[in-house]
């Protein structure tokens, strides 16, 4: 599973977000096998208008260990029809009791230990009826989506997909609903024939069903979770790859259909090289990437058959303005799942992290290794920062045998902090040791699960090292070392001092770490253990070292005052190889950018050969500043016209827009012509202050082609310079956008508001500006989004409607305050 939806906006993030969720101090332990799943055989149809799916199941399962007479199944919201057990060509019926949740089977006799035996149960699966509550990260779960099914949204497709994690697969199929079961499946869908449909496995058969029907028969002959099973259904185009002669197919609406190659079309490489990194072949027999509407996540490893949110089709132009940070990364985290989640699977949500977090690392290997090792150090930084953004993550450990729900799995510490820590430990092992140990790992639980003391033993065995010391204060303990770090050169002794403290509470942490010492335009590595609270390295300096960089393989999970100087931050950037020692370099610059050092780093970040890293240099320099304008404006000049990367040249126009002269008009002119959304929203804003007339002319001529970054770039345009007559196309652009694309609109609206002397429209803009504060205060700075609002009162208390401005704020602004 991959969450993408992220609201890190102009707002800012809420770091007391995750602080406000329960706490639990149950043990959660690894469900009990009383019975274990052998084979699922379904047979589905669907009512699209009551949405309904009909159901019949056959389900062969053997008692686990010991005898049983009974069978407990998870069916969540069903209507049970038949519950029999099958006895070759007969069936009898069993006697049962359901709560609307489980189904507990009384089998009339007591059935010995690993004897396979069936039931049948026929039922209805009804899951808009269901109210079952999602999580942050899976905003739904009710397990099975009709899409738009009586085609009341004119353009908007009609499908039918599925989303089975956490434990959703049983509001669709009676199962046992846990990651510790396995099962092989068969499932059989009759639909309009009209359609195409996708599950796990191999389609084996198609037959007419009656008229406009027809029945597909998917067969998964390896075993695998239930949740994840699939299904999907719709009007799909389906693009046919391969990749050592095994199926890659990739389906998107047919309007997308001619960018699938372009999307997906990376696919059989990562394959090939995720086989052969980590030794074992991709162990299905197909592979299918799904993309689909409404989806209640980023996307999700469906084993073969993986489904992505609609962030992951896109027309030509889109395409131009996605980054590595968005659907190739995706794709490569769904796709090492078929090793880490489906092949071998958590043995229960609270070691989530033997998923997670290895598809989390997987983001930076495939980075690493398609565009080099600045991408996959950028990736890496990415995913950190993330963990670190909110201190609540850090009491929480990555092993979590307590906790409120399940859902709560699936956060930045399962995520994101989980991949550092297998970062940390591939360049504690190095490359060769630490993938012959997940090579161990994986073939050892094949088909089966794992947790984190068999990738601990595998590792071991791989090495010959012991690591409890490892895993006991990374997997099931909480935070990370937070530390200072100062330096002292000792003349008399010719020799280097680096101190280290560790300020977090608790126990120190062990802290293997590489150092280099430059001298003389070259450096020496030396090997180091911190251990104490407060650590004295001493290397050999004849004379005093240009720079002493700590964590000279910049992988350590930590947060860090480093006090070097600006002139060793300069020779740091200039010598030191790595992409985090010259985002650090420029990081120092950004804090201290009167200083001329400084000031001469962060020209020197423009021209970095790293795009995030010009970028980064590009959103540093604050053009306020003379000498910074001086020194940097022919060289954004050049970065806005000419620039490889998309993000850079929409970074450098947004750069000389804030200085808002009018010679830069013609360089806006000139980038309104780009294909690129993304550069053309920069130039559209940059345009406005200084030609608001032409900014107008040309907002207006977008009209017909706008999406993502240009669409909000457009509503400002008409917020500030536009009339009342655009307020009906700015509420349709923001009622068609999703949260992140309203979020990015809440000025523009504003702006117009407070011209507007329409009390109808003042309801419109007001009302949806609290409903969406209120929808994710949690997670954004609410104050803010308050002040624009009080800023809309201001503007109306001179007009017709200031009185109706006014009540309409005091109200909004309650109800923002009061709202949990």
């Amino acid at each position: 599973m991959r969450n993408s939806f992220l609201l890190a906006l102009w707002l800012g993030c809420a770091a007391t977000a995750a602080a406000q969720q329960p706490t639990a101090t149950m043990y959660r332990a690894t469900e009990r096998k009383v019975n274990a799943l052998v084979h699922t055989r379904l047979d589905v149809r669907f009512d699209y208008a009551k949405r309904y799916l009909y159901g019949k199941a056959w389900l062969t399962l053997k008692p686990h260990g010991t005898a049983t007479d009974s069978l407990r199944l998870d069916a969540k919201g069903m209507d049970i029809k038949t519950v029999e057990l099958v006895q070759g060509n007969t069936t009898k019926p069993l006697k049962y009791d359901y709560n609307q949740r489980q189904l507990l089977i009384r089998l009339g006799r007591t059935v010995p230990a690993n004897q396979p035996y069936t039931v049948y149960i026929e039922y209805t699966a009804r899951p808009d009826e269901l109210g079952a509550r999602g999580s942050a990260a899976i905003r739904d779960a009710k397990g099975l989506y009709f899409i738009n099914p009586d085609s009341a949204v004119s353009g908007k497709p009609v499908q039918i997909w599925t989303q089975g994690e956490s434990e959703a697969s049983s509001v669709w199929f009676p199962t046992i609903d846990r990651p510790n079961q396995k099962t092989t499946s068969e499932i059989s869908l009759t639909v309009p024939s009209k359609y195409v449909t996708l599950s796990n496995g191999q389609l084996t058969a198609q037959v007419p069903a009656g008229p406009g029907l027809r029945t597909d028969t998917w067969k998964m002959d390896q075993p695998h979770a239930p949740y994840l099973v699939m299904l999907a259904v719709g009007d799909f185009k389906i693009y046919k790859d391969s990749w050592r002669g095994k199926e890659v197919n990739y389906y998107l609406e047919p309007r997308y259909a001619a960018q699938a190659k372009t999307i997906f079309g990376e696919t059989p490489r990562i394959l090939e090289f995720f086989s052969e990194r980590l030794g074992v072949a991709f162990p299905w027999n197909k592979y299918s990437q799904i993309v689909c509407r409404d989806y209640v996540s980023g996307a999700m490893e469906n084993t073969t058959a993986a489904l992505f949110g609609e962030q992951a089709q896109g027309s030509a132009r889109e395409l131009l303005d996605w980054e590595y940070a968005g659907v190739e990364r995706e794709i490569a985290h769904e796709l090492f799942h078929h090793w880490f989640g489906d092949y071998v699977t958590c043995e229960s949500w609270s070691t989530l992290t033997m998923n997670e977090s290895f598809a989390n690392f997987s983001e930076v290997l495939w980075a690493e290794h398609a565009h080099g090792p600045d991408a996959g150090a950028a990736q890496a930084d990415r995913s950190l920062r993330a963990y670190l953004r909110n201190p609540a993550n850090y009491t929480k450990p990555l092993t979590r045998f307590q906790y409120a729900d399940k859902e709560d799995m699936f956060d930045a510490v399962t995520y994101q902090k989980g991949g550092s820590i297998l970062n940390m430990l591939r360049a504690e092992l190095g490359e060769d040791v630490f993938f012959r140990g997940l090579q161990r790992y994986l073939t050892q639980n094949a088909f089966g699960t794992g947790e984190p003391h068999q990738l601990r033993l595998a590792l071991e065995e791989a090495s010959g090292r012991d690591l409890n010391w490892f895993f006991d204060q990374w997997y099931y303990g909480a935070g990370h070392p937070i530390v200072t770090i100062d330096y002292q050169w000792d003349a008399a002794r010719k020799r280097q001092a680096v101190v280290v403290h560790q300020t977090q509470a608790g126990a120190p942490f062990v802290l293997p770490l590489k150092v280099d010492v430059y001298a003389n335009g070259r450096a020496r590595r030396y090997a180091a253990t911190l251990r104490q609270a407060v650590d004295t390295l001493y290397f050999p300096a004849a004379t005093r070292p240009d720079l002493v960089n700590v964590d000279a393989e910049k992988v350590l999970v930590w947060q860090k005052q480093d006090h070097k100087s600006l002139a060793e931050y300069a020779y740091q950037y200039r010598h030191a190889p790595r992409y985090l020692d010259r985002r650090e370099a420029l990081a120092a610059a950004r804090a201290q950018p009167t200083d001329p050092v400084a000031r001469q780093l962060l020209v020197a970040g423009l021209g970095d050969k790293s795009a995030v890293l010009r970028q980064l240099a590009v959103e540093s320099i604050d053009l306020k500043n003379a000498a910074l304008r001086k020194a940097a404006t022919s060289l954004l000049v050049r970065l806005a016209a000419n620039d490889s990367s998309v993000p850079v040249q929409a970074a450098a126009l947004t750069a000389l827009g804030t200085v808002q002269e009018k010679r830069y008009a013609s360089l806006f002119n000139k980038a309104l012509d780009s294909k690129s959304y993304r550069v053309q929203a920069a130039a559209l804003q940059g345009l406005l202050p200084l030609k608001p007339a032409q900014a107008l002319a040309r907002a207006t001529a977008f009209e017909a082609d706008n999406k993502g970054a240009l669409t909000g770039a457009l509503v400002a345009v008409y917020g500030q310079a536009g009339s009342p007559a655009q307020w009906p196309l700015m509420l349709a652009k923001y009622d068609a956008a999703d949260p992140s694309g309203r979020f990015e609109m809440l000025g523009g609206l504003a702006s117009m508001l407070g011209r507007l002397e329409d009390p109808a429209a003042l309801v419109q803009g007001i009302t949806r500006i609290r409903d969406l504060t209120v929808q994710f205060k949690a997670f954004i700075n609410s104050e803010r989004i308050i002040g624009l609002l009080r800023q809309i009162q201001q503007q109306q208390a001179a007009r017709p409607t200031a009185a109706e401005a006014a009540k309409l704020v005091a109200r909004a602004v309650a109800e923002i305050q009061a709202a949990k």
